[in-house]
């Protein structure tokens, strides 16, 4: 299914009151960063069509915040599942998402969760494709997310994961939302294999925000300046033929592509 770019600049542009989720979850920091991120369609957009080619069938993303990646999946009649484990962010994501007929479901997941099977039993072996974008890094227990993860996919299913990549990136921002770690790919590949997982493809993504995120690091900044996200999303296309150039051997994402 085709889509203009106006729908997706307007599903993009979606907003909430500025203390929503201050009000309802204490993320505020989170929220803010979401809503930052929001507005940079062509970046959004990039992120979509880098993990797309991977996906098919029945897909669960885990973490989908307020649906910045989710609206491009949506848009595009993929068969898809959304979840956080924030409240706040399913409301908002039931809101935008309920009449949707291929959003499968809106749900409350948590991959730390003691008891995960008993939980979520009914999910075992249901999807084709899970997404982890910028979700594991939040989670203390890497391993038992990911092992979780496989837990829902079918067998012969693909998880795609993508975590901020380089330790000595770690800065303030890091802190304020909550990373417990930052990867390189080396680290994300033997997380997987560790699992049982099979990686399929592992590369890193975005070089050129090394610099962005290095500047917000010497400074020490709590959140994504607005100005400086619009700028980047202007300047899209260039930092994508810098990572073609790069042939993906740096960036400031890691992604892996794994198979049950």
């Amino acid at each position: 299914m085709t889509v203009s770019g106006q729908s997706i600049v307007l599903l993009n542009t979606i907003s909430f009151p500025d203390n929503y989720i201050n009000v309802t979850s204490g993320d505020q920091t989170g929220f803010e960063v979401l809503q930052v991120i929001k507005k940079a369609s062509r970046f959004n957009q990039w992120m979509f069509e880098t993990i797309a080619p991977f996906c098919n069938g029945s897909i669960l993303e885990i973490g989908s915040g307020t649906g910045n990646i989710s609206s491009f999946f949506v848009e595009r009649n993929y068969e898809i599942t959304l979840s956080d484990i924030n409240d706040a962010y399913v409301d908002i994501l039931k809101k935008q998402y309920h009449n949707r007929m291929n959003v499968k479901g809106i749900l409350d997941i948590d991959l730390q969760r003691s008891g995960f099977a008993e939980k979520y039993g009914a999910l075992k072996e249901q999807y084709d494709t899970i997404i982890l974008l910028n979700v594991l890094e939040h989670l203390e227990n890497e391993d038992y997310a990911i092992s979780n993860c496989s837990y829902f996919l079918k067998k012969g299913g693909r998880l795609i994961i993508l975590v901020p990549a380089y330790k000595f990136l770690y800065s303030q921002l890091d802190k304020e939302l909550g990373h417990f770690r930052r990867y390189t790919r080396k680290r994300l590949m033997d997380c997987i294999i560790r699992k049982g997982l099979s990686p399929e493809k592992g590369f890193y993504f975005n070089a050129l925000g090394i610099l962005a995120w290095f500047y917000g690091k010497i400074f020490s900044l709590k959140t994504i300046p607005g100005t400086e996200m619009s700028f980047f999303n202007t300047i899209t296309p260039f930092a994508k033929a810098i990572d073609k150039i790069l042939f993906h051997k740096a960036g400031l994402s890691v992604i892996c592509i794994s198979k049950k």
